[in-house]
Formats: structure tokens, C-alpha cells, sequence
């Protein structure tokens, strides 16, 4: 093991002892380097002296030299010689006169790209919330006293008007006790009648008047007592609406305040649903709404928002918000749940292609296409959507924005629209690069 540990290293020193050979005589400015950290080799390339520097003629400077020639000896033309052409590679892959290239990213090369328009893009114009519809009235029919139950005039799904009668309780008992009492204020009428004509003759004293008086009065309030009470048996509608399921049987005794149905006035349905702290202030009755009934899918309802909570809810710090839908066919129901979406003006954003995002250490930008040139614009992310990306930036609707070339460019850099707008309403045509 220790013999290979031994081969092991002197295989790694020689390759290392290779690439320290290749690296003094292939890479271009090696020798200089070293010469800058005080290192001079006594073998290898060496570093031109200053005076060698001078006697040697500049690259490119001969006489009769074309635009993009060859130098003698093989040597590029240097950015500084007399016809050498703008944008002419050196030997080595470098970019000729690269210490005077012009705007345009390496070299003075023109960029080609493509672009893209801007449009903008509302944001946090509508609220969605899950309500739930109740009727516009809604009552719950009970026995107004006890008894035995011998009618019920109508059926669940009716639609009736206030003061019907839904239902009748046996009044035997009570109807007798009305004629009873209507026949003593008959008499009690007539004995009053009789006294206050003998009273006017002087023939009885004026207290037997006062108790003729007295009783008619008894007997008038005796009477609208069993008024009341026989109209107790009588269940009747105090509003308009559909009946609902009938709670009780005929034939039955039924106890006083016994559930006999509910009705209710769908007219109009009621939708609570509660909102987010944050839109309390901008909430205001009569907002338009509008609505979709997940048992009426495809349909929406419009309406207006009739009363607002005057309390944030200190638990889920919500706001309880109602509206009213108008019903006028009957086709929602009270318990139904409903989708409420209400709409606000919002804030407006320029909305980019997200390929044109790039970021510095000032925060994201974007590049635009202005006159044949490439300008930063800083953009501000403000929310990421499918198609686009919503920015704060310096952006009117049609700018171009540069999506493809955009890793080449710099400040002012020259570039040629391939394709998309520019910014001034026109479209570049396709073309090849």
C-alpha cells in the first residue's frame, strides 16, 4: 500500500509539473505574470524588454496594410494601426482594438435582439369571498295557544299573501263564549239606552245612570276578549311567501307555541359574507356585487350591498358584509352558497415578458429598445402572474422590452431589432442575424 501511495504522488506531481509547462509556453501572458510577482525562469519565453519594445514596429503600421490584414510575421493588427476595420478578430480569439471598442457590448459588435411590448395590468380590483343566502323576511309560524288541530289550509311550496289562513284549531269552546258576550253587550247596550231616558226625565238618580254606563262598558271589553280569543284559533300568514314543510298533523293535540311551519320571502335573497380587515374602508352600501350559486352553475346574479357590519371581528379579523340579490324568478333559495366577487378600482402596472427580468445589486431591471440603442430601466417586482410579470417602473403601454440578447448588453450598447415592436407603434419584419 505504502508503494502506491508513492506511485500515486509522483503521477500526480508530474501532471501538475505538465500543466505548469503548458500553461509558461501556450498561455498568452504567462511569462509577464510571473515576471510581475518577481519570478524570472531561466528557460521558457521570455519578457520583451522596453528597448527591444521600441526597435519593434508597431503591428499593423506597414505600409500598403489593408483594412483587416495580417500583420508580418503573423501578429494581429493592433486597434491603434492605420487601416485596420473595426470589429477584426486578433489571433486568440480577442476582439481587435478591444481598449477603444464603442458602445455595443464586446468589441463594438452591434447586438441583435428581439422584443416585446408592454401592457398593463390591474391588480387587486375585485374581492372574492363564499357567502351564504338567506330570505329577504322569513318567519317561523307557531300555535298561538293550545288546542286539537282539525285543518291545515295549506301545503309546503304554496305561495300565500299576508293574513291567509294556514291552519284552524277547534273553537267550539270559544265561539260560544263570543256569542255569549256579544249578547250581554246587547243588553247591557239596551239597558243603558233605557236609563239615560228615564235620567233625562229626572225619574232615576244620576248613579244609576253611572252603573248603566259601567256595566255596557264590561260587557264591550268581556266581548273583545272573546274576540281574541277565537281568533287565537285561527292560524294565519303575517306575511307574504312560500310555505314551508308543515310541522304538525290535523286530529292532533298540538301544545301553544308548537312549530307549525316557516315562511319565507324570497323576493329577494340576503347573502352574508365576510371580507378581510383591509378592504373595511373601502366598502360602501350600494356597491354592485355579483354572485354564482354553486347549484346554478353557470349563471350569475347581480345586486347591490345592503348593510355592513359596523365591527371587525377581533378573532378572524374579518368584516361581516351583506347583500341583496334581487329573486324576481324564484331560482335561488334561502341556504344556498354563493361565490360573492365585488369589484374596486385597483392599481394599474406595466406587465412585462418574465425572460426580460434581470437583476444587479440595485434590485431588478429590465432593457428597453429606444432608437437603436439598449437603456436600462429599473423594475420593481410587484406581483408574478402566468402570462407576465406586473413591475413599478418608468413603462407606458408599447415599449419595447428586449427578451432575447439581453446577457450582451450594456448601457446605450448599439443593437439591430430582429423582430417584435420598437416602441414607436411599428413591428421590426423577422430577419436572420
Amino acid at each position: 500500500m505504502r508503494f502506491s501511495l508513492i506511485r500515486q504522488l509522483l503521477a500526480s506531481a508530474a501532471v501538475l509539473l505538465v500543466a505548469a509547462f503548458a500553461w509558461l509556453y501556450f498561455a498568452p501572458g504567462a511569462p509577464e505574470t510571473l515576471a510581475r510577482a518577481g519570478i524570472n525562469l531561466p528557460f521558457g519565453p521570455q519578457v520583451a524588454s522596453a528597448e527591444d519594445e521600441t526597435r519593434s514596429p508597431p503591428a499593423g503600421a506597414g505600409q500598403g496594410s489593408r483594412p483587416g490584414a495580417q500583420a508580418q510575421g503573423g501578429q494581429p493588427p493592433g486597434g491603434s494601426g492605420q487601416g485596420g476595420r473595426p470589429g477584426g478578430q486578433a489571433q486568440g480569439g480577442s476582439p481587435a482594438g478591444g481598449g477603444a471598442g464603442r458602445p455595443g457590448g464586446f468589441g463594438g459588435r452591434v447586438t441583435n435582439v428581439i422584443t416585446t411590448g408592454v401592457t398593463m395590468a390591474r391588480i387587486n380590483d375585485t374581492l372574492s369571498a363564499i357567502g351564504e343566502g338567506t330570505p329577504v323576511r322569513s318567519v317561523t309560524v307557531t300555535a298561538p295557544s293550545a288546542g286539537e288541530l282539525t285543518e291545515v289550509m295549506v301545503r309546503p311550496g304554496q305561495v300565500v299573501a299576508s293574513g291567509d289562513i294556514i291552519a284552524r284549531f277547534d273553537s267550539a269552546a270559544e265561539q260560544i263564549e263570543f256569542d255569549r258576550a256579544k249578547l250581554a253587550v246587547d243588553d247591557a247596550q239596551a239597558t243603558l239606552t233605557r236609563t239615560e231616558g228615564l235620567a233625562s226625565n229626572n225619574v232615576v238618580a244620576g248613579t244609576a245612570l253611572s252603573a248603566a254606563q259601567l256595566s255596557a262598558s264590561n260587557a264591550e271589553l268581556e266581548l273583545r276578549n272573546a274576540e281574541v280569543a277565537l281568533s287565537r284559533r285561527t292560524i294565519t300568514s303575517p306575511i307574504a311567501g312560500t310555505v314551508g314543510l308543515i310541522r304538525v298533523t290535523p286530529g292532533n293535540y298540538v301544545p301553544a307555541q308548537t312549530t307549525v311551519t316557516s315562511i319565507d320571502d324570497t323576493s329577494s335573497i340576503l347573502i352574508d359574507f365576510w371580507v378581510p380587515e383591509r378592504y373595511a374602508g373601502q366598502l360602501t352600501p350600494d356597491m354592485p356585487v355579483t354572485v354564482n350559486a354553486v347549484a346554478l352553475p353557470g349563471q350569475s346574479f347581480t345586486g347591490d350591498i345592503s348593510a355592513i357590519d359596523t365591527r371587525i371581528d377581533p378573532a378572524s379579523r374579518t368584516l361581516q358584509v351583506q347583500a341583496e340579490i334581487p329573486n324576481p324568478d324564484g331560482l335561488l333559495r334561502a341556504g344556498m352558497s354563493f361565490t360573492v366577487a365585488v369589484d374596486f378600482p385597483g392599481e394599474e402596472y406595466p406587465a412585462v415578458n418574465p425572460l426580460a427580468i434581470l437583476w444587479s445589486a440595485e434590485g431588478s431591471y429590465v432593457w428597453t429598445y429606444q432608437e437603436g440603442k439598449a437603456v436600462r430601466v429599473p423594475a420593481e417586482i410587484i406581483q408574478r402572474n402566468s402570462d407576465g410579470v406586473l413591475v413599478r417602473a418608468d413603462l407606458k403601454p408599447g415599449d419595447a422590452i428586449i427578451t432575447e440578447g439581453i446577457l450582451q448588453l450594456s448601457e446605450g450598447a448599439n443593437v439591430t431589432l430582429l423582430d417584435g415592436p420598437d416602441g414607436s407603434g411599428q413591428t421590426a419584419e423577422a430577419a436572420s442575424p
